[in-house]
């Protein structure tokens, strides 16, 4: 259990908030960001949401005031001044991207608000649950901490956040209290069906043709225990998709019987490429991905990997085979 005491202290001996989650953001990290800005606003803070990576288009029914500000391109380094800077989803620098080296200079105090196991030292108030399934849900008990009311915007942000980091419900990260939090979320106002239909129903056309790609390309590993996938920058192109466009399919992987472990490579460039790893087996992909400097948990680990698409696949797909024995 976090005990938020200095947390809450924190924030009544603030004025400015300055909220902050990892690159390439998911559900998870901007459904947190924008309930607990929310939250803080009602208590008189001003808080400012800054991103080294803007909002996924297709998670952006999420931030429908667009409340996240991207560094770099609405506000420079030099302008993110506040007395607190709250880090959600992440506690390792390198997830950071330019936002760790403002953090790093910020002369604000700071708290880190996440559960994942990877942890760096951010010199911050650590909140931290590496048993909780979703940061969403720690927001939730830090609201809670503060007093702040639960309104409709909130609790759709945050059931958002909870929802996609199970799988809507399905992973084995699931406990009593999700399915207590996701039920408060709910009363206070949350509407699953719209939430799901936003998230799941909304596909652009580009992004349908892309899981295709995904899908065609997937290749059998350890007579069927493992199955790889990968997408180069010409597939993107190819469909018009982005990056981001890429999100979940992973999971689709794990849908075919006899699987226990799914890997999705993701050429960013000439020399960096992103490693989707999940598990529904014993393997614990997190410590694969410390390997080459990711993590993540248990069931779901991400590395990027400072090199070319082939040299990815050939380095992680060896050590987790190995691991797999």
């Amino acid at each position: 259990m976090i005990d938020w005491r200095p947390f809450t202290k924190l924030v009544s001996e603030s004025k400015s908030v300055v909220l902050t989650s990892h690159m390439r953001p998911d559900c998870d990290a901007i459904g947190s960001e924008i309930g607990l800005a929310l939250a803080l606003r009602s208590l008189g803070k001003t808080v400012r949401i800054i991103n080294g990576d803007g909002v996924p288009p297709h998670i952006g029914f999420i931030d429908p005031n667009h409340d996240v500000i991207v560094l770099g391109g609405d506000v420079s380094a030099a302008d993110v001044e506040c007395d607190l800077v709250v880090v959600v989803d992440t506690s390792a620098w390198s997830q950071l991207g330019p936002m760790a080296d403002v953090v790093r200079r910020s002369a604000a105090r700071k708290v880190v608000i996440d559960h994942h196991v990877n942890q760096d030292d951010l010199g911050a108030t650590m909140c931290k649950e590496t048993t909780s399934e979703s940061t969403g849900r720690l927001v939730l008990d830090a609201i809670d901490a503060l007093g702040a009311p639960l309104t409709p915007e909130i609790a759709a942000a945050l059931f958002a956040a909870i929802a996609t980091d199970t799988g809507w419900f399905r992973f084995a990260s699931v406990t009593e209290a999700t399915l207590v939090a996701a039920a408060r979320l709910v009363s206070a106002g949350a509407r699953p069906n719209e939430i799901f239909a936003a998230l799941y129903e909304q596909n652009s056309l580009a992004r349908l043709l892309l899981q295709g790609r995904i899908l065609t390309n997937v290749k059998s590993h350890l007579g069927g225990r493992l199955l790889s996938t990968a997408i180069t920058q010409q597939d993107l192109r190819a469909v018009g998709a982005e990056p981001t466009d890429t999100e979940d399919v992973i999971n689709r992987l794990l849908g075919v019987a006899g699987v226990e472990v799914a890997l999705l490579f993701l050429e960013l460039g000439p020399k960096e490429t992103k490693v989707s790893l999940r598990s529904r087996s014993s393997l614990d992909v997190n410590r694969v991905a410390e390997q080459f400097g990711g993590g993540g948990h248990r069931a779901a680990a991400g590395v990027r990997y400072p090199g070319p698409l082939a040299a990815a696949e050939n380095a992680v797909l060896a050590a987790v085979s190995a691991a797999m024995g």
